[in-house]
């Protein structure tokens, strides 16, 4: 087996590297822009805003650019994408290298990834809804905060697919083994460490940092995108899975509401009985 190479050298070769963003994504973005009618920052934005790596690289690249007039952070994507500018935003946030392309010579850990962007993008929506509910006036840095929680494996899956699959295969033989421990196993550090540090190589706004520190998790904004990472994670394993009770619980305490009704808020979108824990 080949040397474990550590947190530095994936650190260092993820800051430095042209982040890839989703086939449909770059496909979407690509025809918006060929169409005056439809084009504007807004649409641009709901486009980004399903791709946490286009988001990613938005925001990393807006950070690395900005002039000294820029005295706050920029979370939001439509904020981002008004400071750049239409035109220098597809002129310099290039919609390569795709994702897809990076592992055809790994396709098996396709589904997976996308698995992960997926599982993202439904956190995204959860956090953002539950932030409108708590009246947060800023709940887009919120719906980002847990669209960019879980980025680093997103990363990983790109860059080290066989690392990836190794972990998933050693896993799935032992499932009480826990994902930190599994991680430092095979990789020499557990993926969380991997994020902390990219965030801060990426020079990604400190508020993002907060929010998507789930240490800092006192705090409702930052509780409400661990909680949404949560459900998005253990429902993504079936509605039936063993953690959600206790989700729902924590997600009652949060709205302020009885765990019962979360089921019911949930039950349009995920299809779920209110009957859920009866035995079958």
């Amino acid at each position: 087996m080949s040397e474990i190479k550590g947190l530095e050298h994936w650190v260092s070769l993820l800051t430095r590297a042209d982040l890839p963003v989703l086939k449909h994504t770059a496909r979407d973005l690509s025809a918006l822009r060929a169409d005056d009618n439809r084009l504007n920052t807004h649409s641009i934005a709901e486009i980004i805003a399903r791709d946490p790596m286009m988001t990613a690289k938005l925001l990393r690249y807006l950070q690395q650019h900005k002039s000294k007039a820029q005295t706050t952070e920029v979370v939001q994507v439509e904020q981002a994408l008004l400071m750049l500018g239409i035109e220098p935003f597809f002129n310099n946030v290039t919609l390569q290298p795709l994702a897809e392309e990076m592992l055809k010579s790994h396709v098996v850990a396709l589904p997976p990834m996308l698995r992960v962007v997926h599982r993202s993008h439904r956190a995204s929506e959860y956090a953002m809804e539950w932030a409108v509910q708590l009246r947060d006036l800023h709940y887009e840095e919120v719906r980002v905060a847990a669209l960019l929680h879980d980025i680093a494996e997103i990363m990983m899956w790109c860059f080290a697919p066989a690392l990836m699959l190794n972990i998933r295969d050693v896993q799935q033989k032992n499932k009480a083994l826990r994902s930190r421990s599994v991680q430092e196993q095979v990789l020499g550090f557990a993926l969380v460490e991997l994020q902390n540090e990219l965030v801060l190589q990426w020079g990604l706004p400190e508020l993002l940092l907060t929010l998507m520190n789930d240490s800092s998790a006192k705090q409702p904004r930052v509780r409400n995108v661990e909680l949404a990472v949560n459900l998005a994670r253990h429902s993504a394993n079936g509605w039936d899975d063993a953690a959600l009770p206790d989700d729902y619980k924590d997600i009652g305490e949060l709205l302020r509401i009885p765990a019962a009704q979360v089921m019911v808020m949930l039950e349009a979108d995920a299809g779920i009985a209110c009957d859920i824990n009866k035995p079958h």
